[in-house]
C-alpha cells in the first residue's frame, strides 16, 4: 500500500511517556507503516508536560489505521514486509 500525497493522519495511540511513544513508533516503522509522533517535544522538555498537551500522539495515515492498531494490539506481530511494503505471511 502506498501513502497518498496528502494523507489524513489518525491517532492510533495516546500515551504520556516519551519512551512508550518511541517504542510503538519503532514497531510501526519496523512494519513499514508511515508514522509520526506529535507533542513529544514538550513532553521531553518538562517532566509531566505530556499530560498538559493532551498526551503524546502516535499517528499513521488513515489507510494504515486498521493494520497499525492490529500491530499495536499484538505483541507477537513483527510486521515483516517485503521491499514493496506488502506483508509477508
Amino acid at each position: 500500500m502506498t501513502v497518498s500525497q496528502n494523507p489524513k493522519w489518525v491517532t492510533v495511540l495516546r500515551v504520556f511517556e516519551p519512551a512508550e511513544a518511541d517504542l510503538f513508533r519503532s514497531r510501526l516503522e519496523a512494519a513499514r507503516i508511515p508514522v509520526q509522533v506529535k507533542n513529544i517535544g514538550p513532553a521531553l522538555a518538562i517532566a509531566g508536560y505530556g499530560l498538559a498537551v493532551g498526551g503524546i500522539l502516535v499517528q499513521v495515515p488513515a489507510e494504515y489505521e486498521e493494520e497499525a492498531l492490529a500491530i499495536l494490539k499484538n505483541k507477537e506481530d513483527h510486521g515483516e514486509r517485503d521491499a514493496g511494503g506488502e506483508r509477508i505471511e
